[in-house]
């Protein structure tokens, strides 16, 4: 697979799957701070199956951040590159143990107050909070280079800021970042050289 492509079907693998599961765990836990409700035995499947897609989620997005670098290549900012993979590689170690957090939790018959509370923190503020660092970096590689047009720099910026300062604080702000990127993939693959 040509690598433009590549990164576009990666990165519509890796919105697809990460949104599947963050809905999922909001079917779970449906209204207020997840880090407090207690999962409904009816519910647990989601939580469950939420677990299954998250490690297929994070390697299609190392794909997908593989392919963007790739893309492009020696043209690259190597101080914008290196905030680039170091998020990234931080966003997938943050999401994966968060999913394993929520799954030991799961796994108790009476789950504690303190691994739901370390599960929903890890994913709420770090993985989403370096899932921002991604956002910003990549938008700014996307600018610099000029394969992203400006509203799509714009809409990272966007996203990059809510996912900064929000996302820990508002129920499915989270579902910001599988949108961001399912947009960039569906633009790469749309306008792919």
């Amino acid at each position: 697979m040509q690598t433009p492509r590549a990164a576009g079907v990666a990165g519509i693998a890796f919105a697809l799957l990460l949104a599947a599961a963050i809905v999922l765990m909001r079917i779970a836990v449906p209204s207020g701070n997840a880090a407090d409700a207690a999962i409904p035995a009816d519910q647990r499947w989601a939580v469950q199956a939420a677990l299954e897609i998250v490690p297929f989620a994070g390697i299609c997005f190392l794909w997908f951040m593989g392919a963007l670098r790739a893309h492009t290549g020696e043209a690259e900012d190597r101080f914008v590159a290196t905030v680039f993979l170091g998020s990234g590689f931080v966003f997938v170690a943050t999401l994966f143990v968060a999913a394993g957090a929520a799954g030991t939790v799961l796994a108790e018959n009476t789950p504690s107050d303190f691994g739901r509370h370390y599960a929903y923190t890890v994913l709420a503020t770090y993985s989403m909070r370096m899932a921002a660092v991604f956002v910003l970096a990549t938008s700014t590689i996307g600018r610099r280079l000029g394969v992203f047009p400006k509203p799509l720099v714009l809409l990272g910026t966007v996203v990059g800021l809510v996912l900064l300062i929000v996302a820990s604080a508002v129920p499915w702000s989270e579902l910001v970042f599988p949108a961001w990127a399912l947009i960039v993939s569906i633009h790469i693959l749309l306008h792919r050289s």
